[in-house]
Parts: structure tokens; sequence; C-alpha cells
């Protein structure tokens, strides 16, 4: 393996300027004098930090999520259909959309609202957080299904979106390693691939194509659980860029679909959706737990949050919450007690607090509570939940921070996480570089206190000490 020599790099956001030795796929000085026979990377007087990881995508469906048309800016069911219009009729074809998101619309989706406007189009439309799927008549025949209204909710979206028609595996791989290395391009060098796949044969599939740009925890999916334990393997195995992930299990929805499951009611005079009773949870998480596999559990709702909370209690080991976007005050000093790690999406509070304020209006202080969690002690990492939000650790990390994104005032001021903190939450834990460390690095092109986090300029990006992006600012 190559050896590398930064130099003129910056350590994190206060230390000296130095330069910084790579070999054998770690760091092994700080501070050399000359590079030696090693390649110099100039880093332009740049901030060197560890390597930014994404705790959550959906890889497949994120690489797919660019190629379907943008639904993001749809402030009603009718105006969907009015983009879907502007597309044109393409009865031949599975028309794809994604990114509606219909919490406060005034009109609710319907099927009957595709076919009058596009007949006999065969129409797929995924929801932001995608627990909704809106399909037109002839889409819900393409997979035998029939539905009084074409909108599919949890279960019943997730299943039907496992029927609809595939780009073939080696055209999905191709979108994948593309989606990675812009990643890559981003700072990124670790992601955890929660699709409800057999993760770790596509990405076993997907490095014959040649060296990954990025490391993969590949995560277990309900279904698979027999499987992983009968081929013996256990949270954290590593084959060179690939691991063995935790294992995924669903307590609740999501809260744009109202069904995240919550101790108050919605307007509808129900509490949410429990997509997993309580001792069915215990059963699998222990099951998981007995054979050295990590439970991480999505909960999204303060009930859900309580829930799982209790599971990991009960049986008495750590893992992984996913989302925690709505957390009891009494329930926060629980992840730092149990061990419990709490996995968020900082990009989706600034897209949800429009909903947030509309369907838990008397709870916003409990939301997205980030700084109340880092302050109770809680491990926070960070995620996009791509494509849910982009996969981009810069939007997270500005979205921690300044609880906004756009010209109006931070959102709960009060639960914005310090620089510092959040910049730890986006790098897997790590936070500084030191000797010895994995090889696993950015450098940017910019003071992190000053700079406009939401467009940091990427210098480099080193992966297990090869450079899997490089920008030359001359």
């Amino acid at each position: 393996m190559s050896e590398l020599f930064l130099r003129d790099v910056r350590l994190g956001l206060d230390g000296p300027l130095v330069n910084v030795r790579i070999a054998d796929g770690r760091v092994t000085g700080i501070g050399d004098e000359g590079p030696g026979r090693a390649e110099v990377v100039d880093g332009d007087g740049g901030t060197l930090l560890p390597g930014l990881v994404d705790s959550h995508v959906h890889t497949e469906q994120w690489a797919s999520s660019r190629r379907r048309i943008p639904l993001e800016q749809a402030k009603s069911a009718a105006e969907v259909v009015d983009i879907l219009v502007r597309h044109g009729h393409r009865p031949q074809e599975l028309l794809l959309g994604g990114g509606f998101r219909d919490g406060l619309w005034p009109d609710a989706p319907h099927k009957d609202l595709l076919e009058r406007a596009l007949p006999g189009q065969a129409i797929a439309l995924f929801s932001a957080d995608l627990h909704t799927l809106w399909l037109s008549p002839a889409a819900l025949a393409l997979i035998g299904r029939e539905h009084p209204t074409g909108v599919l909710i949890e279960n019943d979206c997730m299943s039907a979106t496992a029927e609809l028609p595939a780009a073939p595996p080696e055209v999905v791989d191709r979108w994948v390693l593309e989606a990675a290395e812009a990643a890559a391009a981003l700072g990124v060098t670790k992601i955890a691939d929660y699709e409800y796949t057999d993760t770790m044969a596509a990405w076993e599939r997907r490095r014959e194509a040649g060296p990954l740009p990025v490391r993969v925890s590949c995560v277990i999916a309900r279904h698979l659980l027999d499987t992983t334990i009968a081929l013996g393997r256990r949270t954290g195995d590593t084959d060179g860029l690939l691991s063995v992930g935790p294992y995924k299990l669903f307590v609740d929805g999501s809260l744009n679909t109202r069904t995240a499951y919550c101790h108050h009611a919605y307007d509808s005079g129900d509490h949410g959706l429990l997509e997993l009773p309580y001792d069915e949870l215990v059963a699998l998480m222990r099951r998981a737990a007995e054979h050295g596999i990590v439970p991480a559990v999505h909960a999204i709702g303060d009930h859900a949050n309580t829930l799982a909370l209790d599971a990991f209690e009960e049986i008495g080991v750590g893992g992984r919450i996913e989302h925690a976007q709505l957390v009891r005050t009494e329930d926060l000093p629980r992840f730092a007690k149990l061990g419990v790690v709490a996995s968020v999406q900082p990009a989706h509070q600034p897209d949800d607090r429009d909903v947030a304020d509309h369907h838990w209006p008397s709870r916003t202080a409990d939301a997205f509570p980030y700084r109340a969690l880092h302050s109770a002690g809680a491990t926070l990492e960070f995620g996009s939940d791509a494509p849910v939000a982009p996969l981009d650790p810069w939007d997270a990390i500005a979205s921690a921070v300044e609880r906004t994104d756009d010209e109006r005032p931070a959102w709960h001021p009060e639960q914005a996480l310090p620089l510092e903190a959040a910049l730890k939450a986006a790098s897997g834990g790590r936070g500084t570089v030191e000797v010895g460390d994995v090889a696993d690095l950015v450098v940017v092109a910019a003071d992190l206190r000053t700079a406009d986090l939401r467009s940091v300029p990427v210098i480099t990006t080193i992966l297990d000490g090869r450079r899997t992006f490089f920008h030359s600012l001359g």
C-alpha cells in the first residue's frame, strides 16, 4: 500500500498546522518534516477531520431516487398531478416520482387523480419518508393488487415497493456505486446501508467491480435474522471494507404519514401505529443479541422510543435507536444509561418543522432533541436516511448547529448542537485525528467556525490510506 504525505493541514478546529504521514492504511506520523518517498497531497492549510460517516442510508432507493421525477415542491395532490402531466404520457413505462410530503396538503392523494390526468399510465410515487406509496390503477394492476385509494402506507407500502418492476441488478449496482462516489466527494468514508435486502450479498457483488469508494456497514433486515445466525455472522465482523451491521426492527411509522407512535393523540384521535408488539420486539431483540447481533430499532414517536428503551433495558444489552425524533424528557438519560446510540438525521428537523408544529403542537420542545440528548450523555451519530434527505453530511451538520435551512429563525434553538459535537456525531464518534488511527480522513478548505456549513469545499477524501476524491484548488 502506498504512502501519503499530507502537507500543511490544520488538525481539527483549533489545532496547529502540521504535516501528516499515512502508511498501510493508518496515520503513522503527525508533524513529520519531509515526505520521503510518500506521495505528497497539498492541504493548502485546510482543516483535517476524521472521515465523515452516514449512519443511515437506503442505498438502492437513494441511487434510484436520483432518477425519479422530483416532487418535493408540491404543496398539494393537485400540484403533483400537474408535475406529472408536464413530464408527459408514457404508456409503455412505469412512471416513477418521489419526495412528496402530504402531511399539510389541503387535498388527499388518490389513484383516481392519477388516472384522470394520465389514463392508463402506470405511476408509482414515493413519499419523502418512504412510508407511503401512491399508485395509479395501472400500477396496482401491474403488481396484481387492488386498493380503494391507491395510497399504501407502512407494511403495505414496503411490500408493494418490493413488487414493483426494478432495473436489472447490474444497472442498480452501477447507480449505487455512482452515488457512493458522490458521497466520497463530500468527505464520506463510511455508510450504513439500511436497505431491506441482503445488503452483504449486494455489496460483495459490487466490490467485484473494483475498489469501493466507502466502507459499508451492511444492516440485517428483519427477515434475514435466521440466515445471518446460520452463517455465523455477528455485528462488527469485517471483510475488507464491508462489515456486518446491526439488526433493523420497526416499532412505528413516521411523522409525515401520521403513524409515528405517540403518547398523545393526533387530530384523528389515534396515537399512530405500533408496528411491532412489545413482546415480539423483545423476543426478536433477545434472539439477535444472544448471537452477537446488535439491535437497531426504528422509533420516531415518543411512545415508540419509550418502548424501544424498555426493550433494551429488559434484555440488558445496548444497541441503537434510529431516528429518535420525539423523546420524553424522562427518557433522555436512558440512552446513555443503557448504552443505546441515538442515530439521528438532522436534516429532517428543518424539513419537518411545519408538520411537527401541526401534528405535534404541544410537544415540539421534545422534538429532534439533539442538545438534550447530548447534554444527557447520549452518543449521537448522524445520518441522512437518504433518499428521505440528500446524502450530504454537511447538510446534517448545518441543520444540527443552525436548526434552520431557510430564511426563518432557528426552530427551537435551545436544541442546537455545538459545532464540535456535531462534527463528532458526523464522523461516527471519532472527533479528532491521532497517530494510529485508521486513515479514513477528509481535508476541507475552510475554517468551519466561520464557513457556510452547507457549502464546505472538500480538498481530498482518504479511505484506508487511499484517495477516493481529490480536488486541486490551484
